[in-house]
């Protein structure tokens, strides 16, 4: 399949090159600002237009006008300066000077990724207020970033799913150049960007897609909106768009990578599915520029189809998220069993999920009412990426409650523990490596009142099968919404905060140094159980670490397996008192047959 390209490029004479998909008109007019004309635009083969207009350049606004009547924005528009509804803008991409070209990619397997969202992480709200704390995210230990979706979306506040525009970076966030600075900046200081983008549906306000062409077949559906045509007539086309987005964030942003949004959502029965094609166009990328790039799956299918190489019938995706991890030690946590959390509780599923990433791997769900999932036998530790909170785990509770605040301190860091010593990738959400108690809510701000009233009252019924309480649902649409979901930050002032930051940077240092650890191996592993105790050993051409995690509510004893040979010695106790804990009892060495004592809410670390 050979690209075209559907945004405005750079003339080889003068000015710039419009191109346009737009198969249902008859006629296309670009009408563009500064200078004012209206210039007939050339039809191609299958529904593209074009024209070259030697007086545009950066910063000319321009619409589409089709057959003669409405204008609108540019499906492909690089910049929406003035919102979702006006006139589209010009910029170009290769005017940006970069100064990364020494940049490698940080391998998967050694990845801390740190999942935030650029509106709420910061008190500006922007990549600027990102690149300065990117000293501190490095000081933490994080080497890789994930940021939600960027592009243009209604209003001022959105977790970004409710784009428009997948080619325009939000004009609140700073705009294209601004994310080509981020990128810069944290390269500069050996961390990985990656980004999260949504091919399964697009936002309603401002959608002027169908205008255009068939960027929707009519056939599925998704709880989100209208599915995108990867398999219907002139679903070609809409391939071209998709994987041209695909390749610009990576070629044009350099990109390390992308996180696909619900690819369980994106329905394709054509002969080569569109996420094959866009793993082997990355691939093509890869060989041009000598840059690896990732991209990593969002699924609830627990299907490793998405992630097995082309060689074994698979889409050749890099790795994909562990739901399962989350779910059972979020309900070993905090013993919540409303909606999908009905499917997990029994403490051996925390041990199946660090060993093998899938609890239901092929085996019935209850909250489904089916078997699904398939093995995980044959697939890395580094293909999957795991997490003790996200944000749609936060953001879709009713209260937006984070962990620390539904399980409680202690419980917390042994949450952390638990995802840092496992074989997979961790990813922290934004705020947790100090115990963030601020909610993080789902929010809104379009344009169009009836469509956030709908968006409120699809929230409060969405609510009903996971929350018995009362209680009114926050308003998405309130800039209150949105404020309260901003971290607080002013780590230093509290004694909790400082604590816990400090221990998830030891947990990091940790996962980052030792040789056990930071090898994302599933195989030499063990891990066992005893009700809600565990033992986790794993080992490396003879280095070993053992691992005690007690999520019981009262203190346990564990004893040192007779396997383990030589003396250990003591790591991490988050019971200590450097880590504001209740105060440790365990020894500092032991060996195999040694008994250990470990109080409630509590993981232990030893290595040889």
């Amino acid at each position: 399949m050979t690209l075209k390209t559907i945004f405005p490029v750079r003339s080889k004479d003068k000015g710039f090159t419009f191109n346009l998909w737009a198969p249902k008109a008859s006629s296309v007019t670009l009408v563009t600002d500064f200078p004012q004309s209206e210039v007939p635009m050339n039809q191609q083969q299958y529904g593209y237009w074009s024209v070259t207009v030697p007086d545009a350049s950066p910063g000319t606004r321009y619409k589409y006008e089709l057959d003669g009547q409405h204008a609108f924005p540019d499906p492909a528009s690089l910049a929406q300066p003035e919102g979702v509804h006006e006139a589209s803008e010009v910029i170009a991409l290769d005017s940006f000077e970069w100064t990364d070209n020494k940049w490698e990619n940080i391998p998967l397997g050694e990845m801390i990724q740190y999942e935030l969202h650029t509106g709420t992480f910061s008190p500006e709200g922007t990549f600027e207020g990102i690149i300065s704390r990117l000293d501190y995210l490095l000081d933490l230990g994080v080497n890789t970033i994930e940021l939600l979706p960027v592009v243009q979306f209604s209003g001022f506040c959105n977790w970004g799913y409710d784009g428009v525009y997948p080619f325009a970076v939000h004009q609140g966030y700073g705009g294209a150049k601004e994310l080509m600075r981020l990128v810069d900046a944290c390269h500069s200081k050996g961390m990985a960007v990656m980004l999260d983008v949504v091919y399964n549906h697009f936002g309603p306000e401002g959608n002027y897609m169908s205008n255009f062409g068939h960027y929707f077949s009519g056939k599925y559906s998704t709880p989100w909106g209208e599915p995108l045509n990867f398999d219907g007539a002139h679903s070609d086309e809409v391939r071209n768009y998709v994987i041209q987005n695909a390749v610009m964030w990576c070629r044009d942003f350099h990109m390390d990578g992308l996180r696909l949004d619900a690819v369980h959502a994106i329905f394709d029965f054509g002969a080569e599915h569109i996420l094959k094609q866009l793993a082997g166009k990355l691939e093509e990328l890869t060989t041009k520029t000598g840059k690896s790039y990732y991209l990593i799956a969002e699924s609830h299918l627990n299907d490793v189809r998405y992630i097995s190489p082309f060689s074994k019938g698979g889409y050749g995706l890099n790795a994909q998220w562990s739901d399962d991890f989350h779910h059972a030690l979020h309900v070993l946590a905090t013993g919540d069993r409303k909606g999908y959390y009905e499917d997990f509780g029994e403490p051996e599923q925390l041990s199946k999920a660090i060993r093998q990433a899938f609890v239901f791997d092929g085996v019935y769900s209850k909250y489904r009412k089916k078997t699904y999932g398939n093995s995980t036998k044959n697939s890395g530790g580094e293909q999957f990426v795991i997490f003790s909170q996200n944000h749609d785990q936060v953001g879709n509770r009713k209260h937006g409650e984070r962990l620390i605040s539904l399980s409680g301190f202690e419980m917390a860091k042994l949450a952390a523990g638990a995802m840092l010593v496992s074989p997979n990738i961790p990813m922290l959400f934004m705020g947790e490596e100090y115990g963030e108690r601020n909610p993080f809510y789902y929010f809104v701000s379009h344009l169009d009142p009836e469509l956030n009233q709908l968006v409120k009252e699809g929230r409060k019924n969405e609510f009903k099968k996971f929350f018995d309480d009362q209680e009114e649902v926050a308003d998405p649409a309130s800039r209150e919404t949105f404020e309260q979901s901003k971290l607080s930050w002013n780590i230093h002032a509290n004694s909790e905060r400082r604590a816990m930051h400090a221990f998830y940077r030891e947990l990091i240092r940790l996962r980052k140094t030792n040789p056990v650890l930071r090898l994302p191996d599933k195989d030499n592993l063990k891990i066992t159980n005893t009700g809600k105790s565990f033992t986790l050993r794993r080992w490396q051409e003879g280095r070993q670490i053992l691992v005690f995690m007690n999520f019981d509510q009262q203190p346990t004893e564990f004893e040192v397996p007779e396997t383990m040979s030589g003396q250990l010695n003591k790591l991490v106790d988050s019971s200590a008192k450097q880590w504001k804990g209740p105060g440790e009892e365990s020894p500092q060495q032991v060996s195999g047959g040694d008994k250990v004592k470990l109080t409630k809410e509590a993981i232990l670390i030893y290595s040889n």
